[in-house]
């Protein structure tokens, strides 16, 4: 679910200007419980590209420890290549959104249910990477009408629990000290240096580091890592369902990814979205699907094309190739 921000840069090149219509909505960073019969939906934080209205918009949900602006770059190219609107979304807990206790995949897809609709973007595309993955997935299994398609990026409905370092992260981040008063840059500097023998990944360390904040000289992580953290086996899990998802589905899974290792995990996908196209485990030495090997030549996810080295994968070309288009 850990993915590097702004590693799902597109292809390069112009696609035109486009200017965003950027909205938040009111951050209120309160709990949102669970007493009621469904969760309460929190307002999520956001940023909308413009585009035609008639077409379906298309929806990032990121992963665990991201926010939406890890899709800064692919929401622009997909705005421009497509003229669709494009949503980037803070999940709760995550970015710009509310605190809750409540981290279930069941209060992060009434979130979406009731943003979405007060947008005016259903049916959308959904797009969502590891967690943002499954909450896409959950979505359109509860609410078939709001989902116009779905792509699960480097997840399954399989649990994924065996394989997570996310707690010893997570334990490793709330234990940062860093004094107050001293400069934004030292203070990052300060907590990279006592992360690194828990978090020996620098990418890895270096995404865990976009959320650390300052305000006031005072340092923090707006992500919520208490609800998280205590929460850790509900989200690497998925919750039982018995409906199925008719619409069309793409599953773009890493080569040497952790999160979805058998073809039985993705038999399992394929039981929840029937008309799901399964596609090939992507080539090379990629561990996620955002990034690639240099001189690796896309012959299964669409026009065959070369990218130069530290380009990534374009989810565009991916989606068209498994018989999701856009």
């Amino acid at each position: 679910m850990l993915r590097r921000a702004g590693a799902w840069r597109v292809l390069r090149g112009a696609f035109g200007s486009q200017v965003p219509s950027v909205s938040r909505a009111l951050i209120a960073h309160s709990s949102g419980g669970r007493g009621d019969a469904e969760p309460r939906p929190l307002p999520l934080s956001y940023k909308l590209l413009d585009g035609e209205a008639t077409l379906p918009a298309v929806v990032f949900l990121h992963g665990l420890f991201g926010s939406k602006t890890n899709f800064s770059s692919i929401a622009k190219a997909v705005a421009g290549q497509t003229g669709r609107r494009v949503l980037t979304v803070d999940a709760r807990n995550h970015g710009d959104s509310p605190h809750s206790p409540d981290v279930s995949y069941e209060a992060m897809s009434q979130d979406l249910q009731d943003l979405l609709p007060q947008l005016g973007l259903v049916p959308s595309i959904l797009i969502g990477h590891s967690m943002g993955g499954k909450t896409a997935m959950l979505m359109a299994l509860q609410r078939p009408d709001l989902v116009e398609r779905l792509i699960a990026v480097d997840i399954s409905p399989a649990p994924t629990t065996s394989v997570s370092d996310f707690k010893a992260y997570m334990t490793a981040m709330k234990a940062i000290t860093i004094p107050q008063k001293v400069p934004r840059s030292h203070g990052r500097k300060l907590a990279d240096e006592q992360l690194r023998p828990i978090v020996q990944d620098t990418a890895v360390r270096q995404f865990l580091l976009t959320n650390l904040v300052e305000v006031d000289g005072h340092f923090s992580w707006r992500v919520n890592l208490d609800a998280l953290a205590q929460h850790l086996d509900q989200i690497m899990a998925f919750p039982p369902q018995q409906q199925s998802y008719p619409g069309p589905a793409l599953f773009l899974l890493g080569g040497n990814s952790q999160f979805v290792q058998c073809r039985w995990c993705l038999m399992q996908a394929t039981g929840f979205t029937p008309t799901a196209r399964r596609t090939s485990w992507l080539p090379s030495g990629a561990s996620w699907p955002k990034m690639e090997t240099p001189g690796f030549t896309s012959t299964r996810l669409g026009p065959a094309s070369t990218y130069d080295s530290g380009k990534a994968l374009s989810m565009y070309e991916g989606a068209e190739a498994g018989g999701c288009q856009l």
